[in-house]
């Protein structure tokens, strides 16, 4: 399953040369381009009721189209970063060389990963809502900058239009209230290209990791902004970190949340868990 969108022209440069590679390992490979994630899903149904194994070739947006497509089966999957973030990818250790590539997509194994609902609906990565939500709607605007400049511009421009915002996190039927930039529901510790927002995330432990960034000064939000490359914003008594199989994100004002790089409602948000949901080809 083909975005033919993503990353520009990567989905492009990426899928020839690993196309001709499994196939000359004598693997039998069908295409498929998507119209977008809802053709894309009905496909990845379609193809694991064959009993093939499906690819998803793209971004974060189609790895958990078509991830969530397949959870609660018992189709494989396999993920092929072709996107600009390649987020999730990333925290399954994917390879991106296509011998590397290849190889795994040929002879690894599928091993059971968890499977985030959002509104009941299914998705792979994190859910986000705040003013990184707000950075994501510049970053898919923007058509002069790519990849994670594009992220850094939208946040910088997000930040400066940023209002105060009172949140109430509810994790496990516990409701709290904090004054924050932007509350994170994480099952995959890496999002916005590459930033390790919830280092201790694990994408097998049938939970979800909360990341909560206290509002403070403007020099604090650089900080940790900075701090994110790391994950070493996590040790700042400002940044609380907290973990259930439940997470509902509410806010004081109208917001956007964010969910596998795309932007797929306004707030409120409830976040829930199915482990061990999907199999997935990984190292």
């Amino acid at each position: 399953m083909v975005n033919p969108t993503a990353g520009g022209s990567a989905s492009a440069r990426t899928l020839i040369p690993l196309a001709r590679r499994l196939r000359e390992a004598g693997a039998t490979l069908t295409v498929e381009y998507s119209r977008d994630l809802g053709h894309a899903r009905d496909l990845a149904r379609t193809a694991a009721a064959r009993g093939d194994v499906v690819l998803g070739v793209g971004g974060d947006g189609m790895a958990g189209g078509v991830g969530g497509a397949l959870a609660g089966t018992d189709a494989v999957y396999g993920i092929v970063p072709a996107g600009r973030g390649n987020d999730f990818a990333r925290q399954l250790g994917l390879p991106t060389g296509i011998e590397e590539l290849a190889e795994l997509l040929l002879h690894g194994e599928a091993t059971p990963v968890d499977v985030l609902t959002v509104n009941g609906e299914p998705a792979l990565g994190s859910v986000y809502a705040g003013v990184d939500a707000v950075a994501n709607t510049y970053a898919n605007d923007t058509r002069l900058l790519r990849g994670k400049a594009s992220y850094t511009w939208g946040a910088l421009r997000a930040f400066a239009g940023w209002r105060p915002t009172t949140y109430t996190v509810t994790v496990d039927g516990t409701p709290m209230e904090r004054r924050a930039y932007t509350v994170v529901a994480a099952n995959s510790g890496y999002y916005g290209f590459g930033r390790r927002i919830a280092p201790g995330a694990v994408v097998d432990d049938g939970l979800i990791d909360v990341v909560i960034i206290r509002h403070g000064s403007r020099r604090l939000f650089v900080t940790v902004m900075n701090e994110l490359e790391t994950g070493s914003h996590v040790g700042r008594p400002e940044v609380e970190v907290l973990r259930g199989t439940e997470v509902r994100i509410e806010a004081s004002r109208d917001l956007p949340y964010g969910c596998d790089g795309e932007l797929p409602g306004r707030l409120p948000v409830t976040v829930g868990v199915l482990p061990s949901a999907l199999r997935v080809i990984r190292p």
